[in-house]
This record gives C-alpha cells, structure tokens and sequence, in this order.
C-alpha cells in the first residue's frame, strides 16, 4: 500500500527481458540497509517486489522482476536505461497518509496531451482510455506515474491536474511533455461506488 508521495527518483540502470516478463535494475538514494528482499517499491505507480539490492561504485541500487500482465499495462517496457522514474517505499502502520490511499495496481496508460504555466505551477492535461474516464471525476484523486494528484476539471476522456512547485522539483513532473505516456490508477473509492452502483442497475 502506497500513499502517492514520491520520495525519490530512480534512474532505469538495466531493462531487459527476464522470467517472462522484465527484469530491471534501478538505481535510487535509499540505503540498502534499510530494504528487505521482498519489500514492495512502487516504480512510477508500479507495485513491484525487490528481488536483490546494493551498493557499488555506481551508487545504490535494487532489483526487480514485473510480470508479463505487468509489462502489458503500464508504460514499464518502455522505459529507457538512464531514464527517471518516480519511486515510494510501501506505506508502514503509522505512517502519515499525505495523498490517498494507492496500491500500485495500475489501471492503464493515459497520454499527457497539454501542458501550460499557471503562475508558479504547471497545468497538465490528460487522455485516458475510454472505460477509465467514469472513474475520473472533479476534486477526485488520481495517482500519475505514482504521484497523488487531485482532478480539476474533467471533459469526455480527458482531465486536468495542477502541479505545484514542490512536486515539479521532486518528482519527474519537472520534465513531462505533451506526447509522454504514463501510469494510472484511479481512486479505489471511485472503483468501489461504481460497482455498486452497476450492481444497483443490473
């Protein structure tokens, strides 16, 4: 379980196939020390199981294997080596829970198709899949390349999102351009109303 706080960025140090799916090596700020083998780190909205970690001359590091399912769903195929992805260690019992509840099962891919200045933050707009858009609504969260964000205003298939300063800075938000494809996953309350809600009406 995650909270859609960013607290690092990783950069893709290997992406290659591996047990029917990826194997990937990425390196990060965390101290090994404080990783199990096991543990679950949500790469840019992905929940993914370290399978090996360490420390070199490169700097730190950790490992993954995704799933083929995985691979399928989420833009983790495309990523590139030397690329930055967002990074979250999985939220522990007490915790304080900052952007809502998250948990890394991503729904699907949504493409950025606009981004313009709005004073000091930027407004980004997004394109998501047709059978996604229901579950977007205004003043709802939404987790982006695993960063918590909150809805504006929604249109059809599309919706927008502001970003402040701070999120810019610490997360890869800085460097987003119209065109980039990346990870959703939709509030698990709006998943939850709506099937009941199809229940209702069935």
């Amino acid at each position: 379980m995650f909270t859609g706080i960013v607290t690092d960025i990783g950069t893709i140090l290997e992406n290659r196939e591996g047990n029917g799916g990826r194997w990937l090596k990425i390196g990060c700020r965390f101290d090994p020390e404080t990783i199990e083998v096991g543990a679950s780190i949500a790469c840019s909205g992905v929940c993914l199981t370290v399978t090996d970690k360490g420390e070199d001359d490169g700097g730190r590091w950790f490992c993954v294997d995704a799933s083929r399912e995985t691979v399928d769903h989420t833009t983790l195929k495309d990523w590139p080596v030397g690329g930055r992805i967002n990074l979250e260690r999985a939220l522990r019992l007490g915790d304080e829970l900052g952007g809502h509840i998250v948990t890394g099962h991503i729904d699907g891919v949504a493409e950025l198709v606009g981004r313009e200045a709005d004073g000091a933050s930027v407004r980004l707009t997004f394109r998501v899949p047709g059978e996604l858009a229901r579950f977007i609504a205004p003043k709802g969260s939404v987790a982006l390349d695993g960063t918590s964000l909150t809805v504006n205003e929604v249109e059809g298939d599309t919706f927008g999102v502001n970003v402040i300063p701070h999120t810019l800075e610490v997360t890869t938000w800085g460097k987003a351009e119209p065109g980039d494809m990346v990870n959703i996953e939709i509030d698990m309350m709006a998943r939850y109303v709506a099937r009941l809600n199809d229940a209702r009406t069935a």
